[in-house]
């Protein structure tokens, strides 16, 4: 009697459900296919993250006594899908029992319905999917804030009692300072590729050409040990800092003060509960101010298991709303960065290199954009899932379609995350070395989230106008001269048809 283990890409973890009671004789079934590779064109330096970490985590538990069955993208059998590698694997081991952990994407749980396998819950999450139903049963309106404080209690984390730590739940108003001119973010912590690193990236580069995104500057851990000395190092030389500056941006410094941890995370080398512990312990031992301990916690145990939550209570059908009809193609410069928009070149082109963006830039740059110029929410969320090496649908899609574009209606966020180019002024470096002048209204000079930000507000104000949370701009909107609506419109519609699509 033996059972079969199977431990996809973003499960790298020694404590997943489905290797809890190995045996000896079991088999760990580990498997490279070109499906997932491909479904879209991740970025090469996704790819490479992925399968380098995967291999290693093969070896790690080998030496530990385990018996893997590893499957390589380039091995000459390789028929390219999980469901055909399995099948050959049974063929193999002749297994009398099947075992996966719950995936994180729902085509891949679909998928799994036809394999004759156990399916084990994720125990590596805060909340799993059932309780997050049930909390989410009867609610009206299912706000992340009041899910968060339901996890604070929960989980005992940043907790006096049965109080908030501090005495408050949010300390959000303390972290939208913009970055000072003389502030010097640390140099991040990277990781110089290995032979097995250096063999995934070869192998990538010449399968995956045409994909987004720059190979040579990969510097991501792909172990446990190198993840937990980046974890280390942000709490140490970053996390004082991360609050106050969370929402800036700063030319040439795409990491600031973030944690830049994420990839770690969603596939498995990190768990959210030692990362969540480790940061209160720095609070608590007086490393870090509570301002900027809590705003860390929220991105984790409020964020991330909230959009978790909300992607399996919704899907499939969340994925095909369209609530604002927005329909207009993928501009070609988010593959290119090649755009006088200086803060979407700045965050493009940063994605290029490193295959990741912060949250405001994702938000507030390449989102706000998106959102203001009525982009196609599926090419978007496309894009989003592809360029980032932390992006899995489970947390990329809620993200994108419900808080970037709100394609929702409002499940997830009260209003639109919309801005004009003051936001982007106030919050960055950006506009000193841009083409357009975000003073400037209209005109030439003009920034173009300016105009798009009231054009925006015009096209959608039988969806918008009655949502009390945008009173306040529809209020000012409502009091514009007719001619200058008519000239916000027609710089708006000039601009946008401009747009060369990708």
């Amino acid at each position: 009697m033996s059972t079969l283990r199977i431990v996809l890409g973003d499960q790298l973890t020694r404590g997943l459900s489905s290797l809890l009671d190995y045996e000896a004789g079991d088999t760990v079934l580990m498997m490279e296919v070109a499906e997932e590779a491909s479904y879209v064109k991740h970025h090469k330096q996704k790819l490479t993250l992925i399968f380098s970490a995967m291999r290693h985590f093969a070896a790690e538990l080998e030496a530990g006594g385990i018996s893997v069955d590893y499957v390589r993208l380039d091995d000459p059998a390789n028929t390219g899908s999980f469901t055909t590698e399995l099948r050959r694997a049974v063929v193999r081991h002749r297994p009398s029992h099947i075992v996966a952990t719950e995936p994180g994407e729902w085509r891949v749980r679909e998928m799994m319905k036809g394999w004759d396998a156990e399916i084990r819950d994720d125990g590596r999450f805060f909340a799993a999917p059932a309780w997050f139903a049930a909390w989410a049963s009867g609610r009206k309106q299912l706000r992340m804030e009041f899910f968060y404080r339901d996890m604070r209690r929960a989980s005992g984390l940043l907790m006096d009692g049965d109080e908030p730590a501090g005495g408050q739940w949010n300390f959000d108003h303390d972290n939208r300072k913009a970055l000072p001119r003389d502030a010097a973010p640390p140099k991040r912590l990277r990781f110089d590729p290995d032979p097995v690193t250096r063999e995934v990236m070869e192998m990538v580069a010449r399968r995956f050409a045409g994909h987004f995104g720059d190979l040579e500057t990969f510097g991501w851990a792909v172990t446990r040990n190198d993840a937990l000395e980046a974890l280390d190092h942000f709490i140490s030389a970053c996390l004082p800092q991360f609050g106050d500056y969370q929402d800036a941006m700063k030319q040439g410094n795409g990491f600031l003060y973030h944690s830049v941890i994420s990839p770690y995370l969603n596939i498995g080398l990190l768990t959210a509960r030692e990362v969540c512990a480790r940061a209160e312990q720095a609070w608590r031992q007086g490393r870090a101010p509570l301002n900027a301990v809590e705003g860390f916690i929220r991105q984790i145990l409020g964020w991330r298991e909230y959009v978790r939550g909300l992607y399996w209570l919704k899907m499939p059908d969340y994925a095909e709303t369209n609530a604002l009809d927005a329909r207009r193609p993928l501009p070609g410069f988010y593959w290119t960065g090649d755009t006088e928009m200086n803060c979407l070149r700045q965050a493009i082109g940063e994605t290029r290199r490193h295959a990741y963006a912060h949250h405001i830039q994702r938000l507030m740059v390449t989102g706000n954009f998106a959102l203001l110029a009525g982009l196609d929410p599926k090419a978007v969320e496309e894009w989003y899932l592809l360029v980032y090496a932390d992006a899995f649908e489970w947390v990329e899609l809620p993200n994108t379609h419900g808080m970037a574009l709100f394609a929702d209606g409002g499940v997830m966020a009260s209003k639109p995350y919309a801005a004009s180019g003051a936001y982007i002024d106030r919050m960055s470096d950006y506009c000193a070395g841009c083409a357009y002048d975000p003073a400037a209204k209209l005109g030439p000079k003009a920034c173009p989230f300016n105009y798009l930000y009231w054009d925006f507000l015009m096209r959608n104000e039988k969806r918008l106008g009655k949502n009390p949370r945008m009173a306040m701009p529809y209020r000012t909107l409502a009091r514009m001269a007719d001619d200058r609506k008519r000239e916000i419109a027609a710089a708006a519609r000039q601009f946008l048809d401009r747009l060369a699509p990708s």
